[in-house]
C-alpha cells in the first residue's frame, strides 16, 4: 500500500523552513548565533551549491516527516494541528535535541548557541508538522 503523500504540502513546509531558516539566523538571532559560533557575518558568502544542498535536504526533512505524521495520526487517532504538533515535537525531542547536545557536550560550545540552533529545529519541526497535518 502507498502512503498517501501530499507533494505540494511537503513543499510548501520545505519552503517556510527555509524562509524560517533565512530569518532565525538572519535577523533574528543572526548576529548572537554568528557570535557563540566563532563566524565572522561579512566573511560568510552565498554558496549556491550550499543553498541547494540545503533545499534538497530540507524537502527530504518535510517528506519524512509527512510519513510520520501520517503513521502517527493514524495510530494515535489525532489530526490537524494537534497531530501536527505532537510529531513535530516527537521528532525533536527524539533525535535533533539528543543528537545535538554533543556540540555542548564534547566540543565546548555554549548552551546558548545550542539554544539558538536547538530552537530552530523545534520550531522548523513544529511549523511544518502543522502545515503537513493542515494538508493531510
Amino acid at each position: 500500500m502507498m502512503v498517501p503523500i501530499n507533494y505540494w504540502a511537503v513543499l510548501v513546509a520545505a519552503v517556510f523552513t527555509m524562509a524560517l531558516g533565512f530569518l532565525w539566523y538572519g535577523p533574528v538571532f543572526g548576529k548572537k548565533w554568528a557570535h557563540l559560533a566563532g563566524l565572522n557575518m561579512e566573511n560568510m558568502k552565498m554558496n549556491p551549491w550550499n543553498m541547494l544542498i540545503i533545499a534538497v535536504g530540507t524537502l527530504i526533512m518535510a517528506f519524512v516527516l509527512d510519513h510520520a505524521l501520517i503513521f502517527a495520526s493514524t495510530y494515535m487517532q489525532v489530526s490537524g494541528v494537534a497531530a501536527g504538533l505532537e510529531v513535530g515535537f516527537a521528532n525533536w525531542i527524539g533525535f535533533i535535541a539528543p543528537v545535538t547536545v554533543g556540540v555542548v557536550l564534547w566540543e565546548g560550545k555554549s548552551w546558548k548557541l545550542w539554544l539558538i540552533n536547538a530552537g530552530y529545529y523545534l520550531v522548523a519541526l513544529c511549523g511544518m508538522g502543522i502545515i503537513l497535518a493542515l494538508w493531510m
